[in-house]
């Protein structure tokens, strides 16, 4: 019995055991019309009060057995194949009974009880024979009743685990479609915070530099104080319309990418050195090295991820080593890839090496540089931080010291993971660490033939 009900959870699907017992009834039903019309159709015209009696009281238990079916069919068609050898009256409960057999059991079983309800309805016509047929063909119809039943069950029960499984699909694809949605989220959120870092921690860690050296001279003449708040000013326009950049990007990449590389504002590995002249306006001391062959030619995405990469390495070292020199190395030809360097002491600079510009050369003014420079400016269009010192021979280490914690505040100190991923999506791989007393950030990507 027990065999029973785990072989039924296997194979059925749960059934409410209100809509079970409607079923009970209605099987029941139906079984005792059945067993009427059958005993009436035997003792109609010659009753025999004997056999009568049997036919009656064995159709009875046949009908209280009924309802068994919907809880153990099985056990319920056994038994009921055990009266149907007593009686004909049982002839219908007990096919009745294979048929709900064979729709909720393996085909195997479901045979298997057919043929003892064929056994049974061969004791049966032994000693009871049907009058209007011979025991053979009685037999053979018999058998060809009960192997219909077999064969609409199984269909029946192959049709219902096909709606099964295709329920389970259909509910499997509807979770596997929020979790891809979820992952799209995900994904959609890392996009922007990398986009976000590489877009603005450039240009918002220049603004502290400058704001740094506002702080720290606010007594500097106010024509430089001006100018030092000119650039804050164009500083901001210029990070606001990068932010509108990443926006459009977002929202239409494909369109936005096109028209970006359509204007030219996409920066791509030909920006770097204006790049490198940028810092150099702001006090960072940066050398670099040109030796790629034929950048036009390079794949968009791999220039792209270049230029972040320089951009994460110029910014990098203005916050954690200001004031010391940084060296920019570019490499590499079609067919052997791209080399991507930038190499930066440890620590910021001592006391002495803000006697140095940006270009090598002595301010008029003579005064401290917001990144431990004095000089002139060094690109055009961008004001020198170091303006601001005024004319007062101040203490450069300090002020590269206000500088340098003023650009530490921007960014969320994930840059390097984010540029990590960065380069393994454009195939490339980066490697960034201490090299004796250099940090060295290097990255190798893709350059096709």
């Amino acid at each position: 019995m027990n065999e029973e009900v785990i072989a039924a959870s296997a194979t059925e699907p749960e059934v409410p055991a209100a809509r079970r017992r409607r079923a009970a009834v209605g099987v029941t039903a139906v079984s005792a019309v059945l067993v009427a019309l059958t005993i009436w159709a035997r003792h109609g015209a010659q009753p025999d009060a004997a056999t009568l009696t049997l036919d009656i009281a064995v159709g009875a238990l046949g009908c209280a057995l009924t309802p068994l079916l919907m809880w153990r069919p099985v056990t319920g068609a056994l038994g009921l194949a055990v009266l149907a050898a007593l009686s004909p009256a049982v002839t219908p409960p007990a096919t009745l009974a294979v048929l709900q057999v064979a729709q909720r059991r393996r085909l195997p079983v479901a045979v298997a009880v057919a043929a003892t309800g064929v056994a049974a309805h061969a004791v049966q016509g032994l000693w009871q024979p049907n009058s209007g047929l011979s025991y053979g063909w009685w037999l053979v119809l018999i058998t060809a009743g009960y192997g219909g039943l077999v064969g609409w069950g199984a269909l029946a029960r192959a049709h219902r685990a096909l709606v099964m499984s295709l329920r389970e699909r259909a509910r499997r694809a509807e979770t596997e479609q929020g979790r891809r949605v979820a992952e799209a989220r995900m994904a959609e959120r890392t996009r922007i915070a990398r986009e976000m870092h590489d877009v603005l921690a450039h240009r918002l860690s220049l603004l502290a530099t400058y704001a740094g050296a506002l702080e720290y001279r606010p007594d500097s003449p106010p024509e430089r104080l001006a100018q030092a708040a000119g650039v804050v000013r164009t500083g901001v326009h210029q990070a606001l319309e990068e932010l509108r950049e990443v926006i459009l990007v977002l929202r239409d990449e494909d369109a936005a990418e096109e028209a970006a590389r359509v204007a030219g504002r996409s920066p791509v590995l030909a920006d770097v050195p204006a790049l490198v002249e940028e810092s150099r306006g702001a006090g960072v001391r940066a050398r670099l090295r040109d030796e790629a062959a034929d950048p036009e030619n390079l794949p968009a995405a791999v220039s792209r991820t270049a230029y972040r990469v320089v951009q994460e390495g110029l910014t990098n070292a203005r916050k954690h080593a200001p004031g010391r020199p940084v060296e920019v190395e570019l490499s590499g030809r079609p067919g052997e890839g791209l080399a991507v360097t930038v190499t930066n002491p440890v620590g910021g600079a001592d006391d002495g090496s803000g006697a140095d510009g940006a270009n090598g050369a002595n301010g008029a003014d003579g005064g401290a540089g917001a990144a431990g420079a004095t000089g002139a400016t060094g690109v055009t269009g961008h004001s020198d931080a170091r303006a601001v010192g005024g004319g007062r021979g101040a203490a450069p280490a300090e002020a590269q010291r206000a500088a340098a914690q003023a650009a530490a505040a921007v960014g969320s100190g994930t840059g390097l993971v984010g540029l990590t991923e960065r380069v393994h999506l454009a195939g490339g791989v980066l490697d960034h660490g201490l090299h004796g007393d250099r940090f060295r950030l290097h990255a190798r990507l893709p350059w096709p033939a």
